[in-house]
C-alpha cells in the first residue's frame, strides 16, 4: 500500500542522516496522501541503518495504524495534528538538530538578519510559548500540536514552514516529505548563521528586505510577528555596541619558507 509514499518518507528520514540532524533513532519524517487520507511514518525507536521502505508505518488521520508491524513514531500526534490544520502541508519533520534546538530550548524565535533567510521565511522562525505542566503531563504530543497550530494562526503555513517548539526543537513542513526535510536542513542552517552573526554583533539588526516569495495576497504577505517566545523569559535588551577600535597593522612575525 502507497509504495511510492513509503519509499518518499524513507528517503526524507534518511536525508535527516546524511546532513547531520539527527543522532541514534532521534527525529522523524512523515508524509501524508490526501487522497487516500493515509500517512506514512517513520517507526518508532527503529536505527535509520536498520530501516527499510516496508517498514514506514501506515496510518490514518485518526491515528489507526492501517498498516504495518511496528510502532509509529511517538511524535505522531503532532504530525497528524498540523495535517489536519493545514491543507496544503504534505510532509512533516521533527529533528533535535542542534542550532535549532538550542534557539527552542532558550525559548526564541530565529531572527531575520540576511536574505538568505528572507529567501525562505516570511519573518523570523517563530517559537511556541511553553506548554503548562498539565499539557505536557497530559497528551503531550497532542498538545504540542496545538500549540504550533495556535502559533500559526496569522501566518500563511508554506509562507512560515516551520516553527520551535519552547524547550523541545524544531518542526518543519511543507508539500512533500521530502520537502519538509528540505526546509529542515534549511532551518539548521539558518538558525547557525543566526548564532553567529549575535556572536559577532550582539546589536545586530533584523533584516529590512522581505522574501523574494511573497505576494500581495493577505495570506502569503510577510508577517513579522515578534516576541511570541518570551513568555519563556525575558532577556533583556542589549545596549548599541561602539565601533570597533581600530588597531595599528601588525606584520606577521613568522618565518617566512621561500620555495625550494
Amino acid at each position: 500500500m502507497l509504495e511510492a509514499l513509503r519509499t518518499e518518507v524513507y528517503e526524507a528520514n534518511l536525508e535527516l542522516v546524511r546532513r547531520g540532524l539527527v543522532l541514534y533513532t532521534f527525529g522523524n519524517a512523515s508524509g501524508l496522501s490526501r487522497d487516500d487520507g493515509l500517512v506514512a511514518i517513520k517507526p518508532s525507536g527503529v536505527p535509520y541503518e536498520r530501516m527499510t521502505p516496508a517498514d514506514m508505518v501506515i496510518v490514518d488521520l485518526d491515528g489507526r495504524v492501517v498498516e504495518g508491524a511496528l510502532r509509529p513514531s511517538s511524535d505522531l500526534a503532532t504530525h497528524l495534528a498540523l495535517y489536519r490544520a493545514f491543507p496544503s502541508v504534505g510532509g512533516v519533520v521533527h529533528t533535535h538538530s542542534r542550532h535549532a534546538t538550542a534557539w527552542a530550548q532558550a525559548c526564541r524565535e530565529i531572527p531575520c538578519f540576511g536574505t538568505t533567510h528572507a529567501d525562505y521565511f516570511h519573518g523570523p522562525v517563530p517559537v511556541t510559548v511553553p506548554l503548562t505542566p498539565a499539557e505536557i503531563g497530559s497528551e503531550y504530543e497532542a498538545n504540542t500540536g496545538v500549540a504550533i497550530i495556535r502559533l500559526m494562526e496569522a501566518r500563511d503555513p508554506l509562507g512560515c514552514p516551520a516553527a520551535l517548539v519552547a524547550s523541545h526543537g524544531p518542526f518543519t513542513w511543507g508539500p512533500s516529505a521530502a520537502a519538509a526535510a528540505h526546509m529542515a536542513v534549511i532551518v539548521e542552517e539558518l538558525a547557525a548563521m543566526a548564532l553567529q552573526t549575535l556572536l559577532i554583533n550582539p546589536a545586530a539588526p533584523p533584516s529590512p528586505r522581505r522574501s523574494a516569495a511573497s505576494t500581495t495576497s493577505a495570506s502569503t504577505a510577510p508577517r513579522r510577528i515578534t516576541g511570541r517566545g518570551r513568555a519563556c523569559f525575558s532577556l533583556p535588551s542589549l545596549p548599541p555596541q561602539p565601533p570597533p577600535t581600530a588597531h595599528p597593522f601588525t606584520p606577521c612575525r613568522c618565518a617566512i619558507i621561500k620555495p625550494g
